[in-house]
Parts: structure tokens; sequence; C-alpha cells
């Protein structure tokens, strides 16, 4: 693969990442009622939709400044882990989505995993 290619193909993932995640975290700090029955039927209360919010808004924004690239994907990756979860054993229907986007998370994460603060080779 081709380092063009490369740098292309994951500023496309980037804004895919940033569109979806910017999209749901505001949708969940918004209290969209979508977004609200969905963590009532999880059961973990409102004050972990206002965090998980945040954490994807956040990271949706994150995802660009330069340094701070793998902090957000990899908070990203854990969040869509949880989301796989919920979906599997409390949510239903389809994990696909959350673990499709966990994916991409990841290809991010591991692009950028010369900024992780302990070292982690190339």
């Amino acid at each position: 693969m081709t380092a063009k290619i490369k740098v292309h193909g994951l500023l496309v993932i980037k804004a895919l990442l940033t569109l979806a995640f910017a999209a749901a975290g505001v949708a969940k700090l918004a209290g969209v009622e979508m977004m609200v029955q969905t963590f009532e039927a999880v059961g973990v209360g409102h004050w972990f939709r206002y965090l998980t919010g945040a954490i994807e808004l956040g990271s949706a924004i994150l995802l660009w400044v330069p340094g701070l690239q793998f902090i957000a994907a990899a908070l990203l990756t854990c969040t869509m882990i949880g989301a796989v979860f919920a979906h599997i054993f409390i949510l239903g229907p389809s994990a696909v989505p959350a673990l499709v986007l966990g994916i991409l998370a990841g290809v991010v994460a591991i692009s950028a995993r010369h900024q992780f603060p302990f070292g982690v080779d190339n």
C-alpha cells in the first residue's frame, strides 16, 4: 500500500468517525428521546449518557488534534467495545454498527500508536 493511499484512507476514516461520533455525542447530550430510552434500557442512569456523549463528542474533536489522536481513538474504541456488549447482552438487535465503528477507531489508534505515552514501538 502506498503512503499516499494510506494517508488518504486514514483521513476518510477519521472524517467518518468524526461525523458519526459528533452526531451521536450531540444527540446524547441533547437528550434525544431515542438516546434517553437506550440508556434507560441499559439501566445505568442518565449520568452515563452524558459521560458517553461527552467522550464521543470530545474524542471526535480530538481525532484532529496533533498528538492526541491515539487517546481519542482509544477512547472511542473502548466506548464501542462497551456498546457491542450492551447490544449483545441487553439491547439487541444488532451490534454490527458499533463493531464497525470500533474497528475503524481501532485502525486510527493503531496508526497513531507512536503517540502512546509509554513508549510503544512503531
